[in-house]
């Protein structure tokens, strides 16, 4: 039988980052060492009120970012404001775990954060308090998946990167040893 496939990432944290995150905090027990629990990845489609296929082109396109078929989000309740009425389809989501959570990381640091226009490093401030990160990126298309050419609508999308760690500074120092590029 083939051995099974452990992500580069994976790899690095059982290898290096455990160690260097027990040093640095010491840790009196293993299990206290904070790793990445799950990535959730949300784009919303406000022009969904007036044209349906445009969730059905941004569901596409986390679908293949992604590697996993994504929710499709609707609205909890109707606002006249905006035309929008409850159960309206306005957005999709989709959460990763495992070996594709640690694959997305690993292409968001690698491949799509240098290919952002002006990028000069992500806020070390949009911690919850909780351990966990979020981030938005103005467009997706940063990411190679996406053919550039085949894109009618550059969509914004959120990445919230959960981890187990108690506060934020343990999952910053978690993040930085991922290679995450903090601006500060």
């Amino acid at each position: 039988m083939a051995d099974a496939y452990v992500p580069r990432l994976k790899t690095m944290y059982q290898d290096k980052i455990r160690g260097a995150m027990q040093e640095e905090f010491s840790y009196k027990n293993a299990m206290q060492i904070p790793k990445l629990d799950k990535i959730v990845l949300n784009i919303g489609v406000g022009e969904a009120v007036s044209d349906s296929k445009k969730v059905k082109a941004a569901h596409d396109d986390l679908m293949a970012i992604a590697g996993q078929k994504p929710v499709i989000t609707r609205a909890k309740n109707s606002i006249a404001g905006f035309k929008l009425r409850e159960g309206m389809p306005i957005g999709c989501k989709v959460t990763l775990r495992q070996a594709r959570m640690y694959d997305f990381l690993d292409r968001l640091i690698t491949i799509a954060m240098p290919r952002i226009r002006d990028f000069r490093g992500v806020s070390g401030k949009s911690f919850d308090g909780r351990g966990n990160y979020a981030m938005g990126l103005k467009e997706h298309i940063v990411f190679p998946e996406i053919d550039y050419d085949k894109i009618d609508q550059a969509w914004g999308m959120d990445i919230i990167i959960c981890t187990t760690a108690p506060t934020n500074d343990e999952a910053k120092a978690l993040l930085r040893h991922f290679n995450m590029p903090f601006s500060n």
